[in-house]
């Protein structure tokens, strides 16, 4: 299973600038049910189930940041953003993983495509006005880069 998940994630690698070699195997290494993949569709639900609960982890972060009395409007407001944000992108991977389920790869597809706009558009709200830094900058990449994976993956399942 460990070859299942260096070979998939070496070829995602290769065919998308987006995803680091090293981030791909340490999002399954860990996981049990990725150590008993026997292929790439295998990775492909681990990956969705690893992103969902990443967007709820997000969103417990993002509530946590809101916590803050002292939270600059500006801020508060690029933050209640992103929390819809990854409230629409975990419900796009619930989507996207089973349509995966049922073989409807376009959909699959789709949705998984929809939810890459959640970190992007959070993100860039923080840029926009001068000063500003995001405070889920690792957040947003790591999410980003798993649904990439998941894209990825889905590429190489056999249809």
């Amino acid at each position: 299973s460990s070859d299942v998940i260096h070979d998939s994630c070496d070829k995602a690698a290769k065919g998308d600038p987006n995803i680091k070699f090293d981030f791909c195997v340490s999002s399954f290494e860990g996981n049990p049910k990725a150590k008993t993949a026997t292929g790439v569709a295998d990775l492909v639900k681990v990956a969705i189930e690893t992103a969902m609960a990443n967007a709820t982890s997000i969103g417990s972060i993002i509530s946590k940041l809101l916590d803050n009395k002292t939270l600059d409007p500006y801020a508060r407001n690029c933050l209640e953003d992103c929390s819809e944000l990854y409230s629409g992108a975990r419900s796009s991977v619930q989507s996207g993983g089973k349509a995966f389920e049922g073989k409807d790869y376009g959909t699959a597809n789709a949705e998984i495509s929809s939810a890459m706009d959640a970190p992007d558009t959070c993100e860039e709200q923080f840029k926009e006005k001068k000063g500003y830094v995001s405070p889920l900058t690792k957040e947003n990449n790591n999410f980003f880069q798993l649904l990439a994976i998941i894209l990825s993956f889905m590429n190489l399942v056999p249809k």
